[in-house]
């Protein structure tokens, strides 16, 4: 008798560990909090233009502004801007708060060839010069726009060919506009050193990771909808970078021609308390949450001890600090949620607000993000669908220029 098969069974964890040490050979993310990123602060220093325009869209600009966001009231006097859309009201809106004469360009795209990004370089060519002295390019070696800089000697980094654009935040896509802005970039990388070391060493996130993956993956029929809830205004740009690393790296197709999908959401407290919460505490049970809490705000403004005509029934507000009133607003809907019993969560708590704690999170999510994939054997690092629409696209303009 001879036997086959093409369905797939939830491996071990310690299967699922053997699959990322391999991995690590090949998916050049996991190393990148080794790198030298000498090259990277000499070249931020030389930096004299006060805006700094980032041309780039998804893993080119996501992750720079989700962790500029979270910092930036530590950063220098640089303004940061993002150029990604092609929505024209957005194009012109943006270019009117940057100074073009005392601007940096700084051009990303990992093939050389996204169309956003070429679209809007291309646009601002026609409002100022562009050249070697105010504009930089991030790509990979070898592409049309890696030539582009080198014909016209325009400084240039190379994106590794190993580093896919939604988990290249801690590459130079990352880390050359953070610099320039003044974030402290060795300090991020040492958050996400701790995160590597804590889970190749099978130590406390090897754990968590893990335990947190298996369940996301055994439930996954159950809980398809995964929300993260942070209670930190400084958290949206987190919430949007895990949106397309989660919904890209996992909506797939596994070996068993099965379609595969976690859907992510992002919601920040106690904003969607007012809107979003609803569905999840009444709603149907589809949901898991994870809810992340600043513990250390660094901000001690409070409610003053004033009492307002008519609303004299709030003034138990009155000397509560801000930090505290938020983090009450989250214990009150964690345990609110705690107590139905029917809602998977869990709850993260980031010390304080700077660049070890940040790259901490988000390292941490891009190895969820792994171990999820490796749990239900997809390629983690592709994006075929996206691919699709890209050729579609293409054709359409092609044929429209004739």
């Amino acid at each position: 008798m001879q036997y086959s098969k093409n369905f797939y069974q939830i491996k071990s964890n310690k299967d699922i560990f053997q699959k990322l040490l391999k991995e690590k050979d090949i998916i050049g993310y996991y190393n990148l909090p080794f790198q030298d990123i000498n090259q990277i602060e000499e070249y931020a220093k030389t930096i004299k233009q006060k805006d700094i325009v980032v041309i780039g869209i998804g893993g080119s600009s996501l992750g720079t502004y989700a962790i500029h966001k979270f910092v930036r009231h530590n950063t220098n006097d640089k303004k940061i801007h993002y150029l990604e859309s092609t929505d024209p009201l957005d194009i012109m809106t943006k270019i009117k708060k940057i100074n073009l004469d005392d601007a940096l360009f700084i051009v990303i795209s990992k093939s050389g060839t996204t169309v956003e990004t070429i679209s809007i370089f291309k646009y601002l060519h026609s409002l100022v010069q562009i050249d070697n002295s105010n504009c930089v390019i991030i790509t990979e070696n070898g592409t049309k726009l890696d030539k582009y800089a080198k014909e016209y000697n325009i400084k240039q980094f190379e994106i590794p060919k190993n580093v896919g654009g939604r988990f290249s935040v801690f590459s130079v896509v990352g880390l050359l506009p953070l610099a320039i802005v003044g974030v402290d970039i060795k300090n991020l990388l040492n958050g996400c050193k701790m995160i590597y070391n804590s889970f190749f060493n099978q130590e406390k996130y090897y754990d968590l990771l893990m335990e947190k993956g298996r369940f996301l993956v055994e439930n996954k029929n159950r809980f398809n909808i995964n929300i993260i809830f942070s209670y930190s205004a400084l958290l949206e740009g987190f919430n949007k970078w895990y949106i397309q690393l989660w919904g890209e790296s996992l909506g797939k197709i596994n070996i068993n021609g099965t379609k595969q999908g976690l859907t992510p959401i992002g919601l920040l407290g106690p904003v969607d308390q007012h809107s979003f919460l609803q569905l999840i505490m009444e709603g149907t049970r589809d949901k898991t949450v994870s809810f992340i809490k600043v513990d250390d705000f660094e901000h001690d403004i409070s409610i003053p001890n004033i009492s307002l005509k008519y609303l004299e029934e709030l003034d138990y507000l009155n000397n509560i600090k801000f930090n505290e009133l938020i983090n009450h607003q989250a214990d009150a809907t964690i345990e609110a949620v705690q107590n139905l019993k029917t809602i998977p969560y869990d709850i993260i708590t980031i010390d304080k607000i700077d660049e070890y704690n940040i790259a901490k999170l988000m390292f941490s999510y891009e190895l969820l993000t792994s171990i999820v994939g490796a749990f239900v054997q997809i390629n983690t690092y592709d994006q075929p669908g996206v691919e699709a629409g890209k050729i579609i696209l293409k054709e359409k303009l092609s044929k429209q220029s004739f």
